[in-house]
This record gives C-alpha cells, structure tokens and sequence, in this order.
C-alpha cells in the first residue's frame, strides 16, 4: 500500500500520462467545439454540454482533464471539480446519523431521566427540602459519528464517466463523514489518496481522482486489507467501507474473507451481471447496489448508507 510521498509520486506519475490531444480528438470529433485550440476551455461550449446532459457533459470534461494539454487539464478539472463538489454536497447533506441516548448530569435541553433521578427526589422530600438540582440525572440524544473508507477499483479501463463517477462518490463521503474517511484507489496495489487520520481539501482529492489511469489487475484482497487498516485508526463507533467495484478479482487472496473483517461493507457496481459484487457485499453485512450513470450516485449512496 502506497501511502505518504509515495502516493504522491504514484499520483504525479499517473498525471503525467495524459492522453495525446490529437488522439483524443480523432476518437472524439467534436472534441474542438470544447476545446476550440490548446490551452483554451470554451466556458459556453462546456456549460452547455453540462445542460444538454449532465453526465456526459462531465464526462467530457474529465476526458478533458486528461490529455497532454497541460493548461487545458487544469481549466477541465477546475470546471469539473466545482460541479462535482456541488454535486456530493446534494449527496451527503441529507445525513440521517444513527445515535444513542447518553446519560449524565440534569442540562439544558434534557430528558429528565426519572428512574435515575428517583432517588435524589425521595431524599429530599424525606428531608423537606428542595430538590438539589445537580442531583438530577438526564438524558440526550448523541449522534455517532461514523467513519469511512471508499475502496476505487481502477484496473482495467478508466474512461471519462469512471472517472466522475469516483470523484463523485469521493466528494459524497468527504460531505458526510469530513473529519473521519479515507479514499483508495487500487489495480494489484494500492494508492492512499487520502488517509484516514490526515487533512486534504476535497478540491485536491477530487484533482487526483480526475487524473486516475486505469491498468493492471484487481487484487480486491489487497485493497479490502488496506481500507481496513485505514479504518482502525478512527476512533468512530461505526466503521464502513465502500467498494467501487464488479467485484472480480483477477489477483491476490480469497476478498469474501477480508469483506467479512469489515462491519460494514457496501458495494457499488456497474450495471450488468456482477454476482462476485453482491457477493461481497453480503460478505461484508452490507448493501449492494449499481449505477449506471454518475448522476445516479448521489441517491443510491444516500439509500446504501441510509
């Protein structure tokens, strides 16, 4: 697991093979009405690219974001983080945190906890005196904070929706659990994007997702291992995990016996059959769910994560 300055090197690295511009728009003809001439982002072109339809908008953005253009990877992802952020931000807003009624001293705003304040009551009635009110006990409402680790498969190929999609979900989690997540992204190893017990802005983590390439095999195993030893730094009472994945790996251990470490593991799989997936998602006591397009993700994390 690649974590520290050499996660940030295995990042440079991978940032510096951006697709040749020329290539991308043999592939893709209407690539200059975005991008009219090198180092320029037509802002009208791309913001009605993102009217027309969202997620192919920010698709061709991410595409945008990965050539060799050096100026205009730095303008696409700029444009496509803002919408990103906006985005998760919609995605993690509605948090439902699961809680616990906590007891202690009688304060503002409290239950009184009758059953525990019995006695203090009764003593002083038997004296003929006023309640001590620091004698009284209550009850409130706390919210567990619950930590998370998001596991990015990027083996095989990472196209444009990919791409989004993971940044997506990135700034999804970094919106509901922001003092306590980390994101992985791995193939056959494993890169920390950000760790755990570490501070990054969502714009940076965003920034390198964008400039994820794909390759090399999927050791599910490895990266199911390091979501968890990210996870046992926090000191959270709930500890989740979330897969990006189809769940076949191609390398490395048995992953169903990691998935079944975690106390909750939710898988999020691209459509089609993907049985390993739902696998270990039941592995893990969690959801399993899929996505088709990035602009479904806010919703389906907002069901899986309840």
């Amino acid at each position: 697991m690649k974590e520290g300055p050499s996660a940030r090197r295995e990042l440079d690295k991978s940032k510096s093979r951006g697709s040749d511009r020329s290539f991308v728009e043999r592939v893709d003809p209407t690539f200059r009405d975005l991008s009219p001439e090198r180092g320029v982002l037509d802002d009208e072109a791309a913001a009605a690219a993102l009217r027309d339809d969202l997620d192919q908008g920010l698709a061709r953005l991410a595409t945008a974001a990965n050539t060799s253009d050096e100026a205009l990877r730095r303008l696409a992802k700029r444009l496509a983080g803002r919408v990103i952020v906006h985005l998760g931000q919609g995605g993690g807003q509605k948090r439902r945190g699961v809680g616990h009624l906590a007891g202690g001293v009688l304060r503002d705003g409290d239950e009184i906890d009758l059953d525990a304040s019995l006695p203090a009551i009764a003593e002083a009635r038997s004296l003929g005196q006023r309640v001590d009110t620091d004698a009284l006990r209550g009850r409130h409402w706390v919210r567990e904070e619950h930590a998370l680790t998001l596991l990015i498969d990027r083996s095989g190929s990472m196209g444009g929706e990919r791409l989004v999609t993971a940044a997506l979900a990135a700034a999804i989690v970094a919106c509901r659990a922001p003092g306590d997540y980390s994101i992985i992204a791995f193939a056959g190893d494993c890169v920390v994007v950000k760790s755990q017990d570490s501070e990054r802005s969502t714009d940076s983590v965003i920034d390198d997702l964008l400039s994820l390439h794909g390759y090399g095999t999927t050791d599910l195993a490895r990266a199911l291992n390091a979501g968890h030893q990210q996870l046992s730094r926090s000191r959270s009472r709930r500890k989740v995990g979330i897969l990006l994945s189809d769940g076949m790996a191609t390398a490395g251990a048995d992953p169903l016996r990691l998935a079944r470490e975690y106390e909750t593991l939710h898988v999020i799989a691209p459509p089609g059959d993907v049985p390993q997936a739902a696998a270990l998602a039941r592995a893990g006591g969690g959801r399993f769910a899929q996505v088709s397009r990035p602009s479904e993700l806010p919703e389906v994390l907002l069901r899986v994560l309840g």
